[in-house]
């Protein structure tokens, strides 16, 4: 066997730290008890009965040693560094009609070197409060328990208690957002700063120090900058509160070479007034006419004069005691208020009296001569009488086209049980004519049974009837002829084909009425088969239904 000899003589236990200057400073921590290595390659190569053999450092070189970071204190890597947090607080203010409470902004800056805090109060002029440090620097408590104050107790939209004064954070600096983030903790949302009404009232008060240069009332430099240059507006005056009063139209002529006003008359024809040409002369215009003394004042003992800012489209102004109403203005003066006042006039008010229609004459009623249209015509026009207005249009384009009809009449007597008849449908005029059959031995005589004739359906308005349409009259259908019946048992090959062309007159079951008729009658010899297939397909399916 081999016995291993150990060349260890000290047992010191290692330490970390070594003490410099009243601070700790990290000490190498690879060697052990008997300055024996820590790390891995040069243990097995310092009990390896073969060092040669077994130490890779030999081969792979030694191992690389990593520099130990530099002890820094707490307090210089944190020196300087601030924590800033804007807040505010309520303060109670009593016996005072004018406010019942301030709010107060503060700073609230967190020290990391120290964990110590300050409050500060930004100072605002005129406040009237005393400003400037609230709390000052030291490590505040928290509870009575003996808790201090600590970054990671703040946040956004907490409230924060300092010797019986509750802060409340509204917001902080980027450079807490970020330090406050990279260690975990998540903030809430900004809020915004409430603003004191007492600092507010007094900002209002303070007026700005400043001069303002009067400008020279210079005359001539007015008078050669806008000769020439009037302004014109529309206006009424409105003087329908007194008996006979009425709206009368005016132009108001504003010269801004001298800031006088014209007023001019618009006359009519045949109004029956004498045309005056002004209303009033070129003249100052004062506001208060009445407050003017007797001994007549000069321009510079007037106070107030009108002035073209006072001439707005919509508003109403007095003018020696009289009521004016701005309806409109011309272009130019739009334009030089948009330049000069940046004032934007409204549009034209229309201000005409608008004159009512004659009341509607009452239609009489309807006394049975004639078509209840011709009497309608001949109340219309009195003097000289004319026939009802046509549709030419519909005329020409249906001209000689008639939709026939078979009919028989719903009898009472058995006398008129096999008489039969033809309905022609005029489409220009929507006229209808009865022609009756012939029938031997019947004792009736053929012929026009009823001539060219609009018919009413029976229990409409005879002021205003309502006849019959083609989309009346199918098989089976049941006509009411000035109280005499006829039923619809037959119709020619032309009025299938004219519904067929115009769909949207009829509706779905006339058309489909008309087309069975033909396909019994076998006029329609295509529409008969897809009918009869049509037959068969519903009959299997209703077999199908009932198995």
């Amino acid at each position: 066997y081999i016995l291993f000899v150990s060349q260890i003589t000290k047992f010191h236990l290692p330490h970390q730290f070594d003490l410099r200057n009243g601070y700790h400073y990290p000490c190498p921590v690879n060697i052990g008890i008997g300055n024996r290595p820590l790390d891995t390659e040069g243990i097995a190569h310092f009990s390896s009965a073969d060092p040669i053999r077994f130490n890779p450092s030999l081969t792979y070189g030694r191992v690389k040693e990593y520099p130990v970071s530099r002890f820094i204190p707490h307090f210089a890597l944190y020196d300087k560094k601030c924590l800033a947090f804007r807040a505010f607080f309520k303060q109670s203010v009593f016996e005072s009609p004018l406010e019942h409470e301030r709010v107060r902004h503060v700073n609230i800056i967190y020290f990391l070197e120290d964990d110590t805090i300050t409050v500060m109060e930004p100072e605002v002029k005129n406040s009237g409060i005393k400003q400037g440090r609230l709390v000052r620097r030291n490590r505040i408590p928290k509870t009575a328990l003996g808790d201090f104050w600590h970054w990671k107790d703040f946040n956004i939209g907490i409230d924060v208690a300092m010797y019986g004064i509750v802060y409340h954070i509204a917001d902080c600096d980027i450079f807490t957002k970020e330090y406050l983030q990279s260690q975990g903790i998540e903030l809430n949302d900004p809020e915004e700063m409430p603003s004191d009404p007492h600092i507010l009232d007094r900002q209002l008060k303070i007026k700005p120090h400043g001069h303002k240069t009067k400008l020279a009332n210079d005359r001539m430099r007015q008078f050669l900058e806008y000769d020439g240059k009037v302004l014109r507006f529309f206006a009424v005056w409105d003087d329908r509160d007194s008996e006979y009063g009425e709206l009368r139209p005016y132009i108001i002529h504003y010269y801004l070479a001298d800031d006088t006003v014209e007023i001019q008359e618009v006359y009519k024809k045949n109004e029956g007034r004498d045309p005056f040409p002004l209303l009033l002369r070129k003249m100052k215009l004062p506001r208060e006419w009445k407050d003017i003394p007797v001994d007549l004042p000069s321009a510079e003992e007037a106070i107030v004069y009108y002035t073209p800012k006072d001439f707005l489209v919509g508003e109403t102004i007095y003018i020696l005691g009289r009521r004016f109403l701005i309806c409109d203005t011309d272009s130019f003066t739009r334009k030089y208020f948009k330049e000069v006042f940046n004032i934007t006039q409204r549009y034209a008010i229309d201000v005409s009296e608008k004159i009512p229609p004659p009341p509607a004459a009452p239609v009489p009623p309807y006394l049975g001569f004639g078509s209840p249209e011709d009497s309608m015509q001949s109340c219309l026009t009195v003097t000289i009488p004319q026939p009802p207005k046509k549709d030419t249009v519909r005329y020409v384009a249906n001209v000689s086209k008639y939709l026939r009809y078979e009919a028989v009449m719903d009898w009472v007597h058995p006398e008129d049980k096999d008489r039969k008849f033809v309905f022609s449908y005029s489409l220009s005029d929507c006229s209808i004519t009865i022609s009756e059959i012939p029938q031997k031995n019947s004792g009736f005589m053929e012929g026009t049974y009823l001539r060219s004739t609009r018919i009413p359906k029976p229990g409409t308005n005879m002021d205003d009837p309502e006849y019959y349409t083609p989309a009346d009259l199918y098989i089976g259908a049941l006509v009411v002829v000035f109280t005499q019946r006829f039923i619809i048992t037959g119709a020619d090959l032309f009025v299938y084909h004219y519904m067929e062309t115009n769909p949207e007159m009829f509706p779905q079951n006339v058309i489909d009425n008309i087309c069975n008729y033909m396909i019994q009658m076998g006029h329609l010899k295509e529409d008969a088969t897809n009918h009869r297939k049509t037959l068969g397909e519903e009959e299997e399916c209703k077999k199908n239904f009932v198995c």
